[in-house]
């Protein structure tokens, strides 16, 4: 497998403006700064479909990104983000909106970087995504950046902390690569659900 069939659908900054429709829709959830724009680039062969950078928050709306069967939806970032509060307490809402409201939400993504430790967020976040019944996988990314060893005991703890089995979680680069066929084949299965 290459890539994901994907293009820029549209950026909706309040729920008045989200897609109609019923493809199914898979989330990018994580952190402010995982990776979820370089791991969409990634996925799709392109470098420059999600916008990346550096400085957290960079993402302050809902990204549609569309293939023929299905959707890939974008989320802005939780925790730490280099924005006014204003702002912040907007995004929640957003998130939260679309999460508990959209019923072509069918799917999500779970993204973590392999050097932190999970936060509490993420916990809830999985929490949550049990509790509503929402399929889902944890893609922990920046492998790249550690050493065999470090990753080997960050898994384990990713494992332990949010009670997670290997088939869960899935280790990624967009770097290198690593953990791309085995998301694309998870992207795939979930948009013929």
């Amino acid at each position: 497998m290459k890539s994901l069939a994907l293009e820029f659908d549209r950026s909706a900054g309040s729920l008045g403006r989200l897609p109609g429709g019923n493809r199914p829709e898979i989330a990018l959830l994580g952190r402010s700064n995982v990776g979820k724009s370089s791991l969409l680039n990634c996925l799709a062969g392109r470098k420059r479909l999600a916008r990346t950078s550096n400085t957290p928050g960079r993402t302050q709306a809902l990204n549609f990104y569309t293939s023929s069967s299905f959707a890939v939806v974008d989320l802005p970032g939780y925790g730490y983000a280099k924005v006014p509060e204003s702002v912040r307490r907007s995004w929640k809402s957003l998130v939260e909106g679309y999460l508990v409201k959209r019923e072509a939400l069918s799917a999500a993504v779970l993204i973590l970087d392999a050097r932190r430790v999970p936060s509490p967020l993420d916990a809830l976040m999985l929490r949550w995504l049990r509790g509503r019944g929402i399929e889902y996988v944890v893609v922990v990314t920046k492998t790249d950046k550690m050493k065999r060893g470090e990753l080997s005991r960050s898994l384990m703890t990713i494992g332990k902390e949010l009670e997670l089995d290997g088939d869960r979680i899935v280790t990624f680069s967009a770097k290198t690569g690593l953990g791309k066929d085995r998301m694309i084949g998870w992207f795939l299965e979930q948009g013929k659900k």
